[in-house]
């Protein structure tokens, strides 16, 4: 664990959470998708929402990220309100988000559509700085990345698209990352990528949220888990 991993650790018990929700709803239309839900992760802590399809898991990092139509609640990334925050103003404060539908630019190399997604280095609220991203440290984490970066995101597997999703965005230097189902539907070499590159984000401070319906993969890498069913939050582990 490097240096400022060590001073982010996740045991001091006053330290204020990365993330904070509390009494989170959100509505598709009339239909209520969410209810009270309410969580939080540390710095330098992984925490796993665990769930069959359908339960809502998705809903719950898209209303943190605000991508939802219609949501309440609040929601407190290193105690700053972002609950009214559109998505694009969550990501410049250092909130990643990876989806399950990879929403990459296929008309685009993998090289250009890192490059698009640099932001600027940040900082954790105890001043520490955050871990920043470049594209040798991407590629030393996802090596199939750097022998096709100038390949068109069209021509690439799914599996490699769901890693180019997750370098992409690395590159914008987020303090706490939203994963969602990184273990859906990929061959068990890049699952096995994805559960290092968490470990590496925890390590490096990087609070990670993470939805799974592969509950053994999930407790695997996370430190603590939360079940979820049709929208409510059941038990948190």
């Amino acid at each position: 664990m490097t240096h400022s991993a060590l001073e982010l650790s996740t045991s001091n018990p006053v330290s204020p959470p990365l993330l904070e929700v509390s009494k989170l709803n959100a509505w598709y239309g009339p239909a209520q998708v969410l209810f009270d839900v309410g969580l939080h992760v540390h710095v330098g802590e992984v925490v796993a929402l665990i769930g069959p399809n359908g339960a809502g898991k998705s809903s719950v990092l898209k209303a943190i990220m605000g991508l939802m139509p219609r949501r309440s609640g609040r929601v407190l990334l290193q105690g700053q309100d972002i609950s009214h925050a559109p998505a694009h103003q969550a990501a410049c404060l250092g909130l990643g988000y990876v989806p399950e539908d990879r929403r990459i630019f296929t008309d685009l190399t993998v090289l250009e559509n890192l490059t698009l997604a640099v932001q600027v280095p940040r900082h954790f609220a105890s001043g520490v700085a955050a871990p920043v991203w470049s594209l040798d440290k991407v590629f030393a984490l996802f090596p199939n990345l750097a022998s096709m970066q100038h390949r068109l995101a069209s021509h690439m597997s799914g599996g490699e698209q769901q890693m180019l999703t997750v370098a992409r965005t690395l590159m914008g230097n987020p303090l706490l990352v939203l994963l969602d189902e990184p273990s859906e539907g990929v061959a068990p070499v890049i699952v096995d990528q994805m559960a290092d590159m968490v470990m590496t984000l925890k390590a490096q401070g990087v609070g990670v949220l993470l939805s799974e319906q592969n509950s053994a993969f999930a407790e695997a890498i996370s430190d603590r888990s939360y079940a979820l069913a049709q929208g409510v939050l059941t038990l948190g582990l």
